[in-house]
């Protein structure tokens, strides 16, 4: 057998989907290099990114392994244990800038809306899977619901970004079902309406300022709009070739703040230029093309709606930060997915992709 088609069988055994997890990798690569220099070249820092890099490689290799069969039979259990958790979260979560978003569960402190990334989508898969395809009106208004709760719980922490993210995955598999146009018109309708309460009675002062920030960032140079100003130096800055890694000034002499976890594109933008950008988002591009290829070719109903949702919520995190960073869209604490700094996106972010390199990998012939 070819030395190549040894390699290939043998990640299939461990449920590892070559192309997509040779993307990751690179991925992975660049969020160390961009790290250690968006941290103002901190080792410590760089160490810390590498080694949650690793643990979240290692959960994407142990989910990966589970059975499809009992991650579509643990999908609703795993919600509801995400609901408690969002309600403990509300009634004694601990506070943090003036946000209630993590529990303290003694041995370890967890932020639960993390695990209704993927408790969410899995969760609405499965119930509208059932019942099979297209699904009812009565179908779809009860996983309305079940997407509702979890979306408002977690904006009353409150976390608009997150919450946002979470209602996306669950819209995006009762669009992958089938959902018809005029029920989509409706829901679009629906939110439009809902903006002005949203605005007037849900929304803290902080969120008004980002989304007024955000319409005119010159109005407070020297204060909220600070920061969307100084990314957006960084960005065109960059011109086409960039400054050279190591090299932004924007970044290195501290201008942008934030600029190892949310603005870090910002600061990848100013060192690699339009080229590295375009390298960038042909990388992100692939590896949301190749999700799309895992969701077609899955085997059952449930599996298509997962990885469609999974694939197609990946890029809306990348849509949201880039967006962000470059003033197209208010600033909503969105990380640029597996580049940004830190430990529990990225581990919810892979441990997503271990469910798609499951669905990726199972040969079972089973009819949807």
């Amino acid at each position: 057998m070819h030395p190549d088609q040894q390699r290939t069988s043998l990640l299939q055994r461990v449920h590892m989907d070559a192309p997509l997890l040779f993307a990751l990798l690179i991925t992975a690569v660049v969020s160390i290099f961009t790290v250690y220099s968006a941290s103002g070249e901190n080792l410590g820092m760089t160490e810390r990114q590498a080694i949650r890099v690793g643990a979240a490689f290692f959960a994407m290799f142990v989910i990966a392994q589970i059975p499809l069969d009992t991650v579509q039979r643990w999908s609703l259990p795993l919600f509801a244990v995400g609901i408690v958790l969002l309600l403990a979260v509300l009634l004694v979560g601990e506070s943090s800038k003036g946000a209630q978003r993590w529990l303290n569960l003694g041995f370890i402190t967890i932020q639960p809306s993390e695990i209704m990334k993927l408790a969410v989508p899995m969760a609405v898969a499965w119930y509208i899977a059932e019942q099979g395809l297209p699904p009812t009106l009565k179908r779809l208004a009860g996983a309305f619901l079940l997407l509702l709760i979890p979306v408002l719980m977690i904006a009353k922490q409150p976390d608009l970004g997150t919450s946002l993210l979470i209602a996306s995955s669950g819209i995006f598999v009762l669009f992958l079902a089938g959902m018809s146009w005029k029920i989509i018109t409706f829901f679009a309708v629906a939110i439009g309406s809902f903006t002005p309460i949203l605005w007037i009675f849900l929304m803290r002062d902080y969120q008004r300022q980002r989304v007024l920030t955000f319409l005119n960032p010159e109005r407070d140079p020297l204060g909220a709009g600070y920061q969307i100003i100084q990314s957006k130096i960084a960005i065109g800055s960059g011109g086409v070739e960039g400054k050279g890694w190591l090299q932004g000034t924007q970044s290195q002499l501290e201008f942008l703040p934030e600029r190892h976890t949310d603005f870090i594109f910002s600061v990848f933008s100013e060192e690699f230029g339009l080229v590295g950008v375009i390298g960038l988002f042909l990388l992100y591009g692939f590896i949301i093309f190749r999700g799309m290829i895992i969701a077609m070719r899955a085997q059952r109903v449930y599996q298509k709606l997962l990885a469609g949702s999974l694939t197609m919520t990946f890029f809306i995190y990348v849509m949201v930060n880039v967006g962000m960073v470059s003033g197209l869209l208010p600033v909503v604490g969105v990380p640029l997915p597996l580049i940004s700094y830190g430990g529990t996106s990225m581990v919810t972010l892979l441990a997503g992709f271990g469910l798609l390199m499951a669905i990726a990998t199972n040969r079972r012939l089973i009819h949807a």
